[in-house]
């Protein structure tokens, strides 16, 4: 059981350090111009 509680934090870790490195991206994309006139905010300019 040791191993198995040791993989559900590894998962608890990933899913929050994903969680947050979404939320810094999308927030450098707010802070970027992100919906203006900006091309370097449109990937598909």
């Amino acid at each position: 059981m040791g191993f198995f509680n040791e993989a559900i934090n590894i998962l608890k870790v990933l899913v929050i350090a994903l969680g947050a490195g979404l939320s810094v991206w999308g927030v450098i994309n707010l802070l970027e111009g992100y919906g203006n006139d900006n091309p370097g905010a449109n990937a598909h300019g």
